[in-house]
């Protein structure tokens, strides 16, 4: 949410920007008599000489200029900009003069300005969208990320032309023939909006749109790089005729709308063919839609792209060359657990074997392989379709996911009889998956004699490579990453770390791409050893770093100290 500050109308004209500071506690009288006898000498104003010394935060100093200026200071900081008002500005104007309209009330628009007492600029603003203008100071860097945000890759101007078109529609019809209004909604102009929804999320490479009515407008979010980023509003009066688009390309019941549903369609950008996995519930204020993408022409990528490396890629190359046994990729939903198997898959698969995969759902066509998609209308379920591989002669089976016990017991048969089975379990480490499996009720002797390797993975954002910087981390960082790492790094050496500046290739997220970060836990005979005894996750776990095993926290700090990610991204998805 975006936060106004509360403001005094007018300071003493005595006052200034230093004193305010010094009344509400920001800066130390001392500070304020130097900074008083710095501006004497130098002739710089008190606000550069407070910004240069960085006396006080950003939002503090603009906060205390707004009561200097007599105008209210807002930050807009998780602030969502209906792409109806931001037309009321053109681009080359909110960039120009470094500022953007953010809210509309009755007559009144509401800008957000570096220079609020420019009024040259308000009155031009005032004559062009003919409204009363009411300007609020703003930080320049929240200003220029807001217009970057909201102006970038043309979203905003495409959906407000068209939405312009379905009001002129929604008029036209009211005008005339009232009983024909959804279905002269339902035409371009609806379309057209969705087009530009799809189009902005092929652009920036997103893989899921979230669609979410609220009370008083319709919010439009994209999950980029494994992150969820809230990119228009629009109003509520589209909401259902888009909800409707949006269903008759996935050949579902438009009627519907108490019940969830679950259809697919594909869409052809100028880039590429994308399949669209579409999912609706019923809210409280309508329909949501969660959309997927899944790009029909992507080759999965190499073990090496995905972030595996040194030992960890040793060992897990080792056991994929082995002809029988399991291999389990585990994490949470979310951290690339299938992209993993298709890698291993799309690397072992020749003419030489018959690989046979249950999937929900077929994400990549892995070329050579039998795969089957799950269909649990018609019982068509992992197990049941584990069962039917076995008599198709199989060499290579993989199992989506392993999710009850009948899939569990099938999968380790299968294994115990000379087939080579692949799949993935949602636990949060390697070692998790021991205790997984013997919770399901498969007995410790059958774990140790069928599991070969247990693979721990999450996904995180890479760094931008155009606009990655360097800084020393702080002595506790410092020594936090020497002691996680232990002998991985030389202690004696300073510790360099990484971050994004924020530029116009990764929309000033200071992120752009994503990698992996893996424990690959092989089976030893130390660790069948604990199987047998039913240890705990934590006693695999210490056994296994015993024997080499580099853990995920590990893997993510060798790679935020090699450039490659933050260490913000390795502790918000490794951190216990």
């Amino acid at each position: 949410m975006f936060s106004m500050e509360p403001t005094a109308q007018t300071a003493p004209s005595q006052f200034g920007i230093e004193d305010i500071l010094l009344t509400q506690g920001l800066l130390t009288q001392a500070q304020v008599t130097t900074i008083k006898q710095a501006a004497l000498k130098t002739g710089q104003p008190a606000e550069n000489l407070i910004i240069q010394q960085k006396l006080v935060p950003p939002g503090k100093l603009a906060a205390a200029k707004s009561q200097i200026l007599g105008v209210p200071f807002i930050s807009l900081d998780g602030k969502t900009i209906s792409p109806e008002i931001l037309k009321f500005v053109p681009e080359a104007t909110a960039r120009r003069y470094h500022l953007v309209p953010f809210e509309q009330k009755n007559n009144q628009l509401f800008v957000v300005m570096v220079d609020p007492l420019d009024l040259q600029v308000i009155q031009f603003i005032e004559k062009s969208s003919n409204l009363s203008v009411k300007p609020y100071l703003g930080l320049p860097e929240d200003i220029d990320k807001a217009v970057s945000d909201h102006y970038t890759q043309n979203l905003s101007s495409e959906v407000t032309s068209a939405l312009k078109q379905v009001t002129d529609l929604q008029q036209k019809v009211e005008d005339n023939a009232p009983e024909d209004k959804a279905e002269v909604i339902h035409e371009a102009p609806v379309a057209n909006i969705a087009t530009q929804l799809l189009e902005f999320a092929v652009k920036a490479k997103a893989s899921d749109i979230h669609i979410e009515p609220g009370e008083e407008n319709t919010r439009v979010r994209y999950r980029i790089d494994g992150i969820l980023h809230e990119k228009i509003l629009l109003p509520r009066g589209v909401h259902d005729a888009l909800i409707s688009r949006i269903k008759i390309l996935s050949g579902l019941k438009i009627e519907e709308k108490r019940l969830p549903q679950d259809g697919r369609f594909s869409y052809t950008s100028s880039k590429s063919i994308y399949d669209l996995r579409v999912s609706t519930v019923p809210t409280v204020h309508g329909e949501k839609v969660v959309m997927r993408l899944l790009p029909k022409s992507t080759k999965a990528p190499t073990l090496q792209d995905l972030g595996l490396r040194g030992a960890s890629l040793k060992n897990l190359e080792t056991q994929i060359l082995r002809p029988h046994g399991i291999i389990l990729i585990c994490g949470p939903t979310g951290s690339g657990k299938t992209t993993t198997l298709y890698s291993i898959l799309t690397r072992i698969s020749t003419t030489k074997v018959n690989i046979a995969t249950i999937e929900d759902p077929v994400e990549y066509q892995i070329p050579g392989a039998n795969q089957v998609q799950v269909n649990t209308t018609i019982g068509l379920t992992f197990a049941s379709a584990l069962r039917s591989f076995l008599r198709q002669d199989p060499n290579i089976i993989l199992v989506g996911e392993v999710r009850d016990n009948e899939t569990a017991d099938l999968a380790i048969q299968a294994a115990l009889t000379g087939h080579q089975v692949f799949s993935t379990l949602h636990t949060n480490t390697a070692s998790g998956s021991i205790p997984r499996l013997l919770d399901m009720g498969m007995e410790p002797f059958l774990i140790a004699s069928s599991l070969n390797v247990s693979v721990g993975q999450r996904i995180l954002r890479k760094i931008c490579s155009n606009c990655k910087q360097n800084y020393p981390a702080p002595a506790e960082v410092a020594e936090n990453i020497k002691r996680v790492l232990g002998s991985f790094i030389d202690g004696a050496k300073p510790v360099v770390l990484y971050k994004g500046a924020g530029c116009s290739q990764c929309g000033n997220s200071g992120y752009l791409g994503r990698v992996g970060i893996y424990e690959v836990l092989p089976m030893s005979n130390g660790i069948m050893k604990l199987i047998l005894a039913r240890s705990s996750d934590d006693q695999i776990e210490k056994q296994a770093v015993e024997e080499g095993m580099i853990t995920l926290k590990q893997d993510g700090y060798l790679k935020a100290i090699e450039g490659v990610t933050t260490l913000e991204e390795v502790l918000r998805v490794a951190e216990d």
